[in-house]
């Protein structure tokens, strides 16, 4: 029996959206709908890739009804967005964050946990298979009790991402835009966050949203964590530098996460797990060992299961409840770099 393939809908042609198009035809069972976006750019697209160019999503939803939609549409519109998804009974793929508001992100996990509508956040590291392959590890004890994380996000971006006015103001930087995807793959590798310290600073670039931050964690397991993260320094040490996820970011060959128990532990990406040959002594030799986990990019990965999810195969990996947790972590982290205090989750 033939199997009609899964029509997914674009809304956003960004450099998100498009990537996600890359992912959409190269999945096989899935075809791109159609675009939604008021740019001249986005309907020269459409014309290019053979599709219905829409010029809001609104649109889409009443002339052009796909089976799924991917809302890569800028953080402000991520709610809104949504909202008409779970109104059309449409199932959704929303980019990270899942908004920029907490108040209004919870509102939009009731609602379409309410209606039965899918709603799928795009933390897209949870399917890597490097991800999977230290998740699975760790779950196994392979590290024996974790006590300590740290995290680095160190990246020089160019003056030219700032060309995009909401880049440069509050909600558009580093913390909602690359630290949030490093504090959900924190939670899925260690566990969930109970309490964070931060500060803050927009020293550098001088806009009025963020460009640096500090933050130290308390999980819920009793391990502590350390992150620090800026957007205009140069470094080498990013999941975008290191993972190999994107062709588009040179890779490094080096690791920003450490992960460290009493049995051992592991850096990432690079998924080596270090041991001491013998008894567990500073004074003992202690070696690493690298364990393959493919290289399949994720983006490619996450598609293919939001196809699965939207014909009731299977539930979210990154549900959108996931996401709005996530983004809970986020607001504390604003809220305690604003306060100078401890805030509890």
């Amino acid at each position: 029996m033939t199997i009609e393939p899964v029509r997914i809908g674009i809304a956003g042609a960004g450099l998100i959206g498009r990537r996600h198009a890359e992912a959409i035809s190269a999945v096989p069972g899935v075809v791109l709908h159609a675009i939604a976006d008021p740019s001249d750019g986005a309907r020269a697209w459409a014309g290019e890739a053979g599709v219905q160019w829409c010029s809001s999503l609104d649109e889409m939803l009443a002339d052009a009804p796909p089976d799924g939609v991917v809302v890569a549409t800028p953080n402000a519109l991520h709610v809104a967005h949504g909202h008409a998804c779970v109104a059309a009974r449409i199932p959704a793929l929303i980019e990270k964050p899942l908004a920029s508001d907490l108040a209004e992100g919870r509102a939009l996990v009731e609602a379409g946990e309410s209606a039965g509508v899918a709603l799928l956040v795009g933390h897209h590291r949870r399917h890597n298979a490097l991800v999977r392959h230290a998740r699975q590890r760790i779950l196994e004890g392979a590290l024996g009790r974790i006590a300590v994380v740290n995290g680095l996000f160190w990246v020089m971006k160019p003056e030219g991402y700032f060309d995009t006015p909401w880049r440069r103001e509050p909600g558009g930087g580093p913390l909602l835009i690359n630290l949030i995807h490093d504090i959900d793959l924190l939670r899925y590798l260690v566990g969930e966050i109970r309490s964070v310290r931060a500060v803050q600073s927009n020293l550098l670039r001088g806009n009025p949203v963020e460009d640096t931050a500090a933050i130290l964690m308390q999980f819920e397991n009793g391990a502590l964590g350390a992150f620090t993260l800026s957007d205009t320094v140069v470094a080498p040490w990013s999941w975008e530098l290191t993972a190999r996820e994107n062709a588009a970011y040179p890779a490094t060959g080096q690791s920003c996460y450490t992960i460290g128990g009493d049995r051992a532990s592991m850096e990432l990406p690079s998924g080596g797990i270090w041991r001491h040959t013998g008894d567990r002594s500073w004074m003992t030799p202690i070696s690493v060992e690298h364990h393959p986990a493919g290289s399949d990019d994720p983006l490619f990965a996450q598609i293919l299961q939001f196809a699965r999810v939207i014909r009731g195969e299977e539930p979210p990996l990154a549900p959108a409840r996931e996401g709005l947790r996530t983004l809970e972590v986020i607001d504390a982290i604003k809220r305690a770099a604003a306060s100078g205090e401890a805030v509890e989750l």
